[in-house]
């Protein structure tokens, strides 16, 4: 886990792409709004111990020891068909070269827009995680819309845009990511 400061952020780096590469998703999360969630943020002091908050956990949930049992057990049991394994490489080829997949953004050409597209552990985390859903939803083989909720937390961090495109990060990536979903058929 990582947090990112939205504000002042002259005074701090962007991590290389390499170290960002190593997050599975990147997932914004708001400050709550509501008094009585900030009031307890704040002033309870079971949420300054992470530890015995953990603690606290009631007794019939799975024990943090045996999560990476578990994590493999999903994992081998839960499976991708050839038909969404093909879907899953042409979405990675999309985020490489989205022209050649039709994709198309206002004002930018998207012939030069990309360095890279998504990276061969990105790949592997989507699906990682796109399992943990099937199994969630009580399913054992993943399906396009597992890809398709997952696409954007997963693989978005992971892109590297042209230079001249860089600083336009925040307004590019969210529709290219879209866009691109919307010109790769699923089976």
């Amino acid at each position: 886990f990582a947090d990112r400061n939205r504000v002042e952020r002259e005074e701090t780096f962007e991590i290389a792409a390499a170290a960002r590469d190593r997050f599975m998703m990147e997932v914004p999360v708001d400050a709550p709004a509501d008094d009585a969630t900030r009031r307890a943020l704040a002033f309870d002091p079971r949420f300054h111990d992470v530890d015995a908050l953990i603690a606290g956990l009631p007794a019939d949930l799975c024990p943090p020891t045996e999560l990476p049992g578990v994590a493999a057990a999903i994992q081998h049991g839960v499976h991708a068909s050839a038909a969404l394994q093909d879907y899953a490489l042409r979405l990675w080829a999309a985020s490489a070269a989205p022209d050649r997949f039709g994709v198309r953004l206002s004002d930018v050409d998207t012939r030069g827009l990309m360095l890279a597209g998504a990276s061969p552990r990105g790949m592997s985390l989507l699906m990682r995680a796109a399992r943990v859903v099937a199994w969630r939803d009580g399913r054992s083989q993943v399906i396009p819309e597992d890809l398709r909720t997952l696409w954007q937390p997963c693989v978005a961090h992971r892109l590297s845009l042209q230079p001249v495109f860089e600083l336009q990060r925040q307004t590019l990536v969210e529709p290219l990511m879209q866009g691109i979903l919307d010109a790769v058929a699923a089976p």
